[in-house]
């Protein structure tokens, strides 16, 4: 037995540890999210770099191909992956006040965009003030480790969606993460909870595999009258 054997933590212990980690997570997600924009942090390196230029060409096209006219995003961050979109028009959320502050600095001349602050607690948008053509999630899904959390964020999410929805994230169960992540296979929710919604589409990401993420398009099922009404 080596060094590293003894002092690494017993399998049973490093669970415990895991699972009180997670536990202190989830009853404050929005203070994280807020304490890491506060404190020079950012989106993460899936809306810069690489990850970011395909997310948008996907996006983009899809937008351009569908005849998108609007789209709501639940989960906007700091608005880098946004400075690379093309929405005819666009509504923002993010639990974070700071990362909607930042957006509205950074688009303040743009009035095609608009951003609010989102919390899952005091949101009932009965009036479907932010509904769109397009709900988008990104990068969002696997960071919602509570699961009322969870549930909320994916009704709401399919709740703005006229014609479509769109998650980039992970599909898939995956044990032994950070307390900030927790793969789910959401599909089963949506299966569930969204009998009027049908998987129209998987497209891989830049990065795909069986633990990173793919876009997941999901279309409203409705007749050809119905959807040409939400397109006019």
């Amino acid at each position: 037995m080596t060094l590293k054997d003894l002092v690494r933590p017993l399998p049973g212990l490093r669970h415990v540890l895991m699972l009180r980690h997670r536990i202190l997570f989830r009853s404050s997600a929005a203070a994280y999210w807020e304490r890491r924009y506060t404190h020079g942090g950012t989106s993460g390196v899936g809306s810069y770099g690489d990850l970011a230029k395909s997310k948008a060409t996907f996006l983009n096209d899809f937008v351009r191909g569908h005849g998108i006219k609007s789209v709501v995003e639940f989960g906007c961050g700091d608005g880098n992956q946004l400075s690379l979109a093309d929405y005819p028009s666009y509504v923002g959320l993010d639990v974070s006040r700071s990362a909607v502050e930042s957006c509205v600095r950074r688009f303040v001349d743009d009035p095609t965009k608009s951003f609010y602050l989102y919390d899952g607690d005091c949101f009932a948008d009965n009036a479907q003030l932010f509904t769109a053509d397009l709900a988008l999630s990104l990068d969002v899904v696997y960071h919602l480790t509570d699961d009322k959390t969870f549930e909320a964020y994916m009704a709401h999410l399919f709740a703005a969606g006229k014609r479509f929805v769109v998650i980039y994230g992970t599909n898939i169960e995956i044990s032994d993460v950070a307390p900030h992540v927790r793969h789910r296979a959401f599909s089963r929710w949506v299966d569930e909870h969204c009998p009027d919604w049908h998987l129209e589409q998987v497209a891989t990401g830049l990065r795909s595999g069986p633990n990173l993420a793919d876009f997941f398009v999901y279309e409203r099922t409705a007749s050809d009258v119905e959807l040409e009404g939400l397109r006019t």
